[in-house]
């Protein structure tokens, strides 16, 4: 697997923020929450969720920290309360912020799709609006000339992530080949496919560094069994079809997952210190 490399080749990020936010909605009596926290997680909005700051606003700043300045939000036609602070009431200093409209929440390559003027012809990162990155994978991806992606070591999300080991377990790992390129994705893997795993594991958090390519295997795709269009069949497709070859960056930090009110106070006690910089 690979280090950084020098020369960096995009300033453009396109954070995927249309999701419904099926688990979030869930009321948990056992989640440390405040009112308002509550009724923000009750709308699905997880990139508001207010932790000092709306959390979407740490994963901005990281993002401005790691150099990338464009950043587009795919969206819902009925998120008007993210299309108001982000695109009205903030001001931000050294990021733009740009909106793309996923129609319907068809799956996760639908949603990249959906940002394809704003890629245009550069190379673009696409990251998930519920998660916090490390720094060193979000600069590792914007150096890299072509197609690549991140992948967690699953002993370091353990110990430095928010995760447990059964939610772990449900997270897609990566099969890597001698050179350090990306040959497939075990996506949602059983118990038994689990455990027969390589170790360390090496799991996707959907942190992507995308070339043009993968528009065309966006729409090349069919729909999987739960009826979305997944990245990781355009991923597959890419790689299979297209050619494309996705160097991995092995990253020994966690990721901050939140995708339930029960991750809200861990995730805001890990954040707590963090400045937040538009």
């Amino acid at each position: 697997m690979s280090a950084p490399t020098a020369a960096g080749n995009t300033d453009k990020a396109v954070i995927l923020a249309r999701g419904l936010g099926t688990r979030m909605r869930q009321t948990d009596a056992y989640a440390a929450i405040n009112q308002e926290q509550a009724a923000m997680a009750a709308s699905g909005a997880k990139a508001l969720i207010p932790i000092g700051r709306p959390f979407l606003d740490y994963v901005l700043t990281l993002l401005a920290d790691a150099g990338y300045r464009r950043i587009c939000l795919v969206i819902g036609p009925e998120h008007d309360a993210i299309r108001d602070y982000y695109g009205r009431q903030l001001r931000p200093e050294r990021i733009s912020i740009e909106f793309a409209v996923q129609e319907q929440p068809k799956g996760t390559a639908d949603a990249v799709a959906a940002a394809e003027s704003f890629a245009g012809d550069d190379g673009f990162l696409v990251i998930n609006s519920d998660n916090y990155y490390p720094l060193i994978a979000l600069k590792s991806l914007r150096e890299q000339p072509g197609a690549a992606t991140a992948l967690f070591d699953e002993d370091s999300m353990l110990r430095s992530g928010n995760v447990t080991q059964d939610r772990l377990a449900k997270f897609a790992f990566g099969i890597v080949d001698s050179d350090g390129f990306l040959e497939r994705l075990v996506e949602k893997p059983d118990a038994a496919t689990w455990s027969q795993r390589p170790k360390p594991a090496w799991l996707s958090m959907n942190c992507w560094k995308f070339s043009p390519a993968i528009f065309a295997a966006c729409r090349a795709i069919r729909p999987s069994p739960r009826n979305e269009f997944e990245i990781t069949d355009a991923v597959q497709y890419s790689i299979g079809v297209l050619g494309e070859r996705y160097r991995v960056f092995a990253i020994r930090e966690g990721v901050l997952d939140l995708t339930s009110r029960a991750d809200i106070a861990t995730v805001k006690a890990a954040l707590e210190t963090k400045q937040v910089r538009l």
